[in-house]
């Protein structure tokens, strides 16, 4: 049982029972899934400072905090006691070309190079982590929700908005990950 835990799963295996959550939620309380809007909530639990868009009933909502709490929770487990302890395998191809832009210490699947406090005070790093953490989040916000809940659940209910969010979520990481990446990544 441990191995079927701690080894990655099969996408045939991984991506029905991700699909499975979008049925169940709406049939067991009416919910829709979604992780950005959690934040929402954080902030009007905690900041409730007089801002219109925080003001509503958040408790209804307290739900999705307890489902981004057990991701996180799940995580911790995962790391702490299914992990296998080999490295993490990156792909051969993927390091070759990251090694061309002077890209090859890696912990885990993060690129040391990239993404570390020391790399936070460069052009790049800063680009990288905070310029792109703003991006993700205002886009996120414009579009009214995040990639999980456009994409798995926003389609899955055919929504015409979702549709256009989530074409426009691939349009934008294609070209970020063939032109733009590779631009920042030779700063």
């Amino acid at each position: 049982m441990m191995e079927v835990l701690s080894s990655p799963w099969k996408w045939y295996v991984a991506g029905p029972l991700i699909g499975l959550i979008v049925p169940t939620l709406l049939v067991i309380g009416n919910k829709t899934f979604g992780i950005s809007a959690s934040m929402r909530h954080i902030c009007a639990a905690c900041a409730p400072a007089g801002v219109k868009f925080f003001k509503y009933d958040w408790k209804k909502e307290v739900w999705n905090l307890y489902f981004v709490g057990g991701i996180i929770i799940g995580a911790i487990v995962a790391t702490l006691f299914l992990g296998n302890g080999k490295p993490i395998d990156v792909s051969p191809k993927l390091a070759e070309e990251l090694a061309q832009y002077g890209i090859a210490n890696f912990d885990g699947l993060v690129p040391r190079d990239l993404f570390s406090w020391e790399n936070l005070l460069t052009l790049k790093g800063f680009l990288l982590m905070v310029v792109g953490g703003f991006l993700v989040g205002f886009g996120s916000r414009y579009a009214g929700g995040c990639t999980s809940g456009h994409a798995i659940m926003g389609l899955s209910s055919l929504q015409l908005p979702s549709l256009i969010a989530t074409i426009s979520f691939m349009v934008g990481g294609f070209l970020m990950a063939n032109f733009l990446l590779p631009f920042i990544l030779k700063l």
